[in-house]
């Protein structure tokens, strides 16, 4: 499939601060690639380097096969959408829309046939007339995808654009843009901080941290896989220990933590005993009351320390016997667990290879 994204070696240097590293990825036509990373760690740099609002120290960036060196951003067949979506009140919905297409002086009925159309597939037909000051705000976010999508860009980028909305209208927003930019067919690239919208909308991820990409994957494989403790801790809840590793088994090594337990755990096939390693274990990998005698699987009893009750998310915080680190343990909702009290004293385990541990670099 044709690409219409490539980035090659893009870096950006900030005096002595390197705010993005030689980072290099490509995107297909018509694909949601979200760039997932904390604040500060480059997404928005990289971002505004593709728009062209800043020139890269190094690499090169191609929209669909044209390098965009010195090409200023009114150039660029981008568009980008930010946090505070940046609609002129003063306008009505058709006018907002139609302004870019004013700009480049196409004619009356044109822009009148093409904001009418892109209303239609952004699902707000015959709100033309209505002022800005009337929608809600999930329907000011389809304006201003709208107003981008009407230029026919090669590519959309978004900045955070559901930051600003309260919980309920981000969830319900985050499968709204999936589901739009799966009927429009526009490339999509997405930047945020949060998991849950990358890991909802995208086809791929990019998890960046300190100015680098750690991991580039579909969703389902970034949470399955992590291939760095980054990745492993910032995706997904996770259960951590540091350890050393006491043997090497194939795919498998025993650890042995600071706190004296004893793990076996999924592992890369190159780690000596000695090596310093952390372990992770997600909540909903760990079982309560354990019935099983299969082999590599880690046993453990813990004192319940609270219920956290969050309705499918339901969760406890126990520590294990004779031991200060706290784990956070799933309750499925498949079964009863109301005979749970705090301060009792349970079973828990998990299959060895549902466990990870990385190399402590």
């Amino acid at each position: 499939m044709a690409l219409d994204l490539s980035v090659e070696k893009v870096s950006k240097m900030f005096g002595d601060f390197t705010a993005v590293n030689e980072v290099s990825f490509a995107v297909e036509q018509g694909r949601f690639f979200s760039i997932l990373g904390p604040s500060g760690c480059g997404k928005t740099t990289l971002l505004r380097m593709i728009a062209g609002f800043i020139e890269p120290t190094g690499g090169r960036i191609l929209i669909r096969g044209s390098d965009m060196a010195n090409l200023p951003p009114n150039r660029r067949p981008v568009n980008l959408i930010f946090q505070h979506l940046a609609l002129f009140p003063m306008m009505n919905v058709a006018q907002n829309v139609a302004f870019g297409l004013q700009r480049r002086k196409e004619k009356k009925p044109d822009v009148d046939r093409k904001v009418a159309d892109i209303l239609e597939r952004v699902g707000l037909p015959g709100f033309g007339s209505k002022k800005i000051d009337q929608l809600s705000g999930g329907q000011k976010q389809r304006v201003a995808i709208a107003r981008c999508l009407v230029l026919d860009p090669a590519v959309l980028l978004l900045d955070e654009p559901l930051g600003a909305l309260d919980l309920k209208l981000r969830e319900q927003m985050k499968v709204e843009l999936k589901k739009l930019q799966a009927q429009v067919g526009t490339t999509f690239i997405y930047i945020t901080h949060d998991q849950s919208e990358a890991l909802v909308m995208s086809d791929h991820v990019a998890v960046m941290n300190n100015g680098r990409f750690e991991q580039v994957d579909t969703p389902r494989m970034l949470y399955a896989d992590p291939k760095t403790p980054f990745v492993a801790r910032f995706v997904g809840d996770n259960n951590a220990w540091d350890g050393t590793v006491a043997d090497q088994r194939e795919d498998l090594c025993t650890i042995k933590t600071a706190d004296g337990q004893t793990f076996s755990a999924g592992a890369e096939s190159d780690l000596k005993p000695g090596t310093a390693v952390s372990f992770f274990i997600r909540p909903e990998a760990i079982i309560i009351a354990p019935e099983t005698d299969q082999d590599d699987f880690n046993r453990l009893t813990v004192t319940i320390k609270s219920i956290l009750f969050d309705g499918a998310n339901s969760r406890l915080l126990a520590t294990p016997v004779d031991s200060e680190a706290e784990l956070m343990i799933a309750l499925p909702q498949n079964r009863q667990y109301d005979h749970l009290n705090v301060g009792d004293r349970v079973d828990i385990g998990w299959n060895a290879r549902s466990a990870s541990c990385f190399r402590v670099s």
